[in-house]
């Protein structure tokens, strides 16, 4: 059975049907309803107010910050600001919930209808919808693996505000959903309003899936696989569940609607509990909340501070710079990468600078697991690198030997150049001493280039390299021999 969008099973061909419950901790210095602070690694159970505690009498008092970070991310996703919204208090009992409820938003949230543009491996771009984006807090966390007896609570992240980004079932597969989650966090991070850190839990992921005989409409019966912290882990679980479905439904057994964990040891998904639906929960207004009722100069005034987002960005710098829409799309997926490559790209060739950054730079930063932020070398010392070829000082074979050096010292292409002696030979009268050696070491060979050998020209080209130890200009080199063969 294959893994792909499409699973071939043994009665036939089924489809994926895909959504995603992003769950985005909102970049705020404080929390949703208290003034306790939301840095991340503290002690436990040091960073909890009154508030988040549920000390009786204690009332939340709504943070006007984390509300413009909404309708900031709501904008940043094309998607219909509601002026009016409603906080409700969804009921259920669980030991990191001191409430016996968790303050969210059910039939009015702040941000309704959207959409997003992937940009898909092949070049390609498809959209998906944005269903709806709430506020909501977020619980605490049990600690099951600090005692062998025992679990703990600490409430450290209880109250940090969350928007929860619900998507369309517009998903098909692995590759969409990561597609999607990959433009999801670009954006977040270049809006500033959430950092997109999975390994520390600042952006979490529910999958919903469901499979289809290939060509019908109807939606299936879909799971909800929770604990899904990776991009990498949100493919595999969608892999393993969808195949788990159809061998299921093709041996004539039907599918549980439930919530299902997903276990990386095992690489499975595994019951967790009955699907819970929306009157579960009994929802209801929260009678501490008045409704949010916003202004329309307060959505602009926020539409005014937007930044470039990826999809113009990504236009501009195929328009600007001429660059494929591939490269585009690489140097426009994090904004600090885009900021580089501008700073590189000033007055140079941009097309060269788009391929020492992606091909060079990134490549040997994704090697060691890092990004832009932690590059040894500056757009400056890159641009550098660029100039002393574009003005013959040195090759561009020397250069990748110069930029290895770079990236392991820090030190500036010019520098490098000097201490090693690395400048380009272009005294032609120097090039031909070392083309005349060559060729009278190699008289046998200039007699078969001469007697129709063509390819040979090659080899002489890379002997009078190899004399200069790659310093002469290849250009004249190239010049030179053809005239005097």
């Amino acid at each position: 059975m294959t893994t792909q969008a499409v699973i071939e099973g043994r009665t036939g061909s089924w489809e994926m049907v895909i959504g995603l419950e992003v769950h985005a901790q909102v970049i705020s210095e404080s929390k949703l309803f208290s003034g306790a602070s939301t840095r991340f690694g503290a002690e436990p159970n040091t960073q909890v107010s009154l508030v988040d505690a549920a000390m009786p009498g204690m009332l939340p008092v709504i943070n006007r910050y984390c509300v413009e970070q909404a309708v900031k991310t709501g904008l940043g996703l094309n998607a219909k600001i509601n002026r009016r919204s409603v906080f409700d208090r969804k009921n259920y009992f669980y030991a990191d919930l001191p409430q016996g409820y968790q303050i969210s938003q059910y039939s009015q949230p702040i941000v309704g209808e959207g959409t997003i543009i992937l940009d898909m491996p092949d070049g390609s771009t498809r959209e998906v919808g944005i269903t709806r984006l709430h506020l909501e807090q977020d619980a605490g966390k049990s600690l099951h693996d600090q005692d062998p007896k025992r679990s703990f609570i600490d409430l450290n992240r209880t109250g940090v505000a969350l928007m929860e980004v619900v998507s369309e079932p517009d998903l098909r597969g692995p590759e969409d959903a990561a597609a999607y989650l990959r433009k999801l966090r670009s954006i977040l991070r270049y809006l500033g309003t959430c950092d997109g850190n999975m390994e520390e839990g600042s952006m979490r992921c529910d999958v919903n899936v469901s499979v289809r005989p290939l060509g019908t409409t109807e939606f299936g019966t879909r799971a909800e696989v929770k604990n899904v912290n990776s991009i990498r882990a949100v493919q595999l679980a969608i892999e393993f569940e969808a195949a788990r479905q159809v061998e299921i439904l093709e041996d004539g057994g039907s599918i549980v609607q439930e919530t299902r964990l997903w276990d990386p040891g095992k690489g499975a998904t595994r019951s967790m509990r009955g699907k819970e639906e929306a009157h579960d929960y009994r929802y209801f207004p929260d009678p501490d909340l008045l409704p949010l009722d916003l202004e329309v100069d307060f959505i602009e005034t926020i539409r005014a501070t937007l930044p470039e987002l990826p999809d113009p960005k990504k236009l501009r710098f195929i328009e600007n710079y001429g660059l494929s829409v591939y490269d585009a799309g690489v140097l426009v997926a994090e904004a600090s990468r885009a900021d580089f490559y501008e700073r590189v790209a000033e007055g140079r060739d941009p097309k060269q600078a788009a391929n020492w950054l992606i091909t060079e730079l990134l490549g040997a930063l994704n090697k060691g697991g890092h990004d832009i932020q932690d590059s040894p070398i500056s757009a400056d010392q890159l641009g550098g690198l660029l100039d002393l070829m574009a003005d013959d000082t040195i090759s561009g074979r020397i250069a990748k030997d110069v930029f290895a050096e770079m990236l392991e010292t820090g030190k500036d292409a010019g520098t490098i150049v000097e201490e090693k002696g690395l400048k380009q030979v272009t005294d032609t009268g120097a090039i031909e001493s070392v083309v005349d050696e060559v060729l009278a070491n190699n008289a046998d060979k200039v007699e078969q280039y001469r007697g129709g050998k063509d390819k040979l020209f090659g080899f002489f080209v890379g002997q009078v390299m190899k004399a200069s130890q790659g310093k002469a200009n290849p250009a004249m080199v190239n010049d030179i021999l053809k005239k005097k063969l």
